[in-house]
């Protein structure tokens, strides 16, 4: 009798326990735990050797792969003799901006000899292929790697199981010492260009360059299989097309999130983006060159871009005679096919399922219209007036503090930012035309501020100011947002709207706002903190193509911002930034014009 009992209160009491528990359990997710050591290590590419920052001794570095709704730790410990931060590209970090990682936003350097742990979380509806990379300098060349989120456990995709899958990092390599040729690069008053040499995919330029071939990145394939390949831009500073010979791609994601599926012979990627696609290997038996070329949309008179293809090779597996040479895709764009390129945009619609559904906000409470430019900006060096080549986002050339604002902002420190970032350009001309105003804009740290669930829609106009208009890929921290618009010319407040995408837009974190063009976007601020906003062209971030939104607490303590580690990296040093309000920016302006 008393064995009868045991055995109804193990199967009554005891099983639903526990079987409660390990569904919360798998509900809640795993939580992963990372370890980053970044140190010099010597590589050798192009025929030359030299060291370079890296993080566990790999380029690129180590993936991160998860199930979705799983959390992450990384500690990052620092061996090499600068600081440096690291950002979890396209990762929400909800209510966890002290986690977001760009230097002078939200943290301080991680100095040499230290280390900082990261808490890394991601939205609950994020699947797919995100990134990590180093924000702070151009130590991102480096220091990147792919993040895998895979569904959640017990699920799958939207799409049928592939058999296998593979990931592609297309990244850039400088020659010589990146970090001396940096600095050098930053104390050059004149403009003078940094450019990488070549472009990578899997840490090799592949059969094209000097002293490539051997070391060439080879994917081996089944014949008669459909695989996942997981693509990720980390160049510094290009767009690039990427196509596989004889071998079409169909599109089932991007940054993160699903879309309707899109069969393309090529894709035009930007820095920061990342695409799933899938590939039925059905083709003869060989070898097949996957390449990666610079997608150019400034002046085409301008020759000294890297023209470097870069090549991997796609290898079926089974007997046959290799062939002398892989076939290489003719389909892949010659670098100023603008029409490509910018054509490519528009493709792309969300999956929008009720599984994967579209939440786009329809009664729009902030509007913003945002010039995004090339300008200069003149300022004092070593006592001497000089003029440089400055970048701006409403002719605003964001100046970065040497503290962090996050922390300003949540210890109400006054002097580090100020709150007026202007929602409106201070002029209107016609953007995309050879004639334009003084292109000078103003130095300055200013923030937009945003109430917890504002519905927000920004509108980007690309400029012609100085004649150096180029695609500019825009990102957004702590965020994913959707591509509602799309356009060339300048963009007509009346008219365009009537063509928005409002049922199925793409969802991204990184867009790129294209030459003689504008695009539309829209998110619900639902997560509070500070979160930069740039774009993602290094030598523009750089220049000043930035600014930040705070998006305040909302009313509970579940819609607020966490409170922050008990360890954050100091910033010895205060702000020295001569702030100004948006009047005397108009004020300047206005006086540039007259003069």
């Amino acid at each position: 009798m008393m064995g009868m009992k045991k055995m109804r209160f193990l199967f009554e009491v005891l099983v639903p326990a526990l079987l409660t528990g390990m569904l919360a359990s798998m509900a809640e997710g795993r939580t992963h735990y990372y370890d980053f050591v970044l140190k010099e290590t010597n590589f050798t590419r192009l025929c030359s050797t030299k060291s370079m920052t890296t993080v566990n001794d790999s380029f690129p570095g180590p993936v991160i792969r998860i199930h979705r709704g799983d959390l992450v730790y990384v500690n990052v410990h620092n061996q090499d003799d600068f600081g440096v931060t690291i950002h979890w590209h396209g990762v929400k970090q909800t209510r966890n901006p002290w986690s977001d990682g760009p230097d002078h936003i939200t943290q301080c350097r991680i100095q040499p000899g230290t280390n900082f742990t990261y808490k890394v979380i991601f939205g609950e509806d994020q699947e797919g292929t995100l990134w990590w990379h180093a924000h702070s300098d151009w130590t991102r060349a480096t220091v990147h790697g792919a993040i895998v989120i895979l569904p959640t456990q017990g699920t799958t995709y939207p799409f049928p199981k592939p058999d296998g899958e593979h990931l592609l990092v297309l990244a850039s390599w400088f020659a010589g010492d990146f970090n001396e040729e940096y600095e050098e690069y930053l104390s050059n008053q004149t403009g003078t260009s940094f450019d990488d040499i070549a472009f990578t995919i899997n840490g090799e330029p592949g059969d094209l360059v000097a002293c490539g071939g051997e070391t060439t990145h080879r994917w081996l394939v089944d014949y008669g299989k459909t695989y996942l390949l997981r693509i990720v831009n980390v160049v510094v500073n290009s767009e690039l097309f990427f196509a596989i010979s004889e071998h079409n791609l169909t599109i089932v994601g991007t940054d993160g999130t699903y879309t309707k599926p899109r069969v393309t012979s090529y894709i035009m990627i930007a820095p920061g983006q990342t695409m799933d696609v899938l590939i039925t290997t059905n083709q003869s038996l060989g070898h097949y060159y996957m390449a990666a070329r610079q997608f150019v949309t400034f002046d085409p008179s301008i020759t000294g871009f890297n023209n470097m293809t870069a090549t991997a090779i796609l290898q079926y597996r089974g007997n046959y005679p290799p062939p002398d040479v892989p076939s290489f895709p003719i389909n892949l764009p010659l670098f100023h096919d603008l029409d490509s390129g910018l054509g490519f945009l528009s493709l792309l619609r969300s999956l929008a399922t009720p599984e994967h559904p579209v939440n786009v906000p329809l009664n729009i409470t902030t509007r913003m219209f945002v010039t995004a430019s090339i300008n200069k900006v003149n300022y004092t060096f070593e006592g001497t007036e000089v003029s440089h080549f400055a970048a701006s986002l409403n002719n605003i050339t964001f100046m970065d503090p040497t503290s962090s604002i996050l922390l300003a902002y949540y210890r109400h420190t006054s002097g580090v930012y100020t709150t007026d970032f202007p929602d409106y350009p201070p002029s209107y001309y016609n953007f995309t035309g050879d004639t334009y105003p003084p292109p000078m804009s103003v130095l300055a740290t200013k923030v937009k501020v945003l109430n917890y669930n504002e519905s927000v829609e920004i509108v980007v106009q690309w400029t012609n100011l100085l004649g150096q208009g180029a695609d500019h890929p825009l990102h957004l921290h702590g965020y994913t947002f959707y591509v509602v618009g799309m356009g060339r010319g300048n963009f007509n407040n009346e008219t365009d709207p009537k063509g928005y995408n409002l049922v199925d837009p793409p969802e991204r974190n990184t867009i790129t706002v294209p030459k003689n063009g504008w695009v539309a976007l829209r998110f619900l601020a639902n997560n509070p903190g500070v979160w930069l906003w740039h774009c993602h062209f290094d030598r523009h971030l750089i220049w000043g193509m930035d600014t930040a939104f705070i998006v305040k607490n909302g009313e509970t303590p579940e819609t607020s911002i966490l409170p922050p580690p008990a360890y954050m990296p100091s910033c010895a040093v205060q702000s020295l930034i001569r702030l100004e309000d948006f009047q005397d920016s108009v004020e300047l302006f206005n006086e540039i014009n007259v003069n």
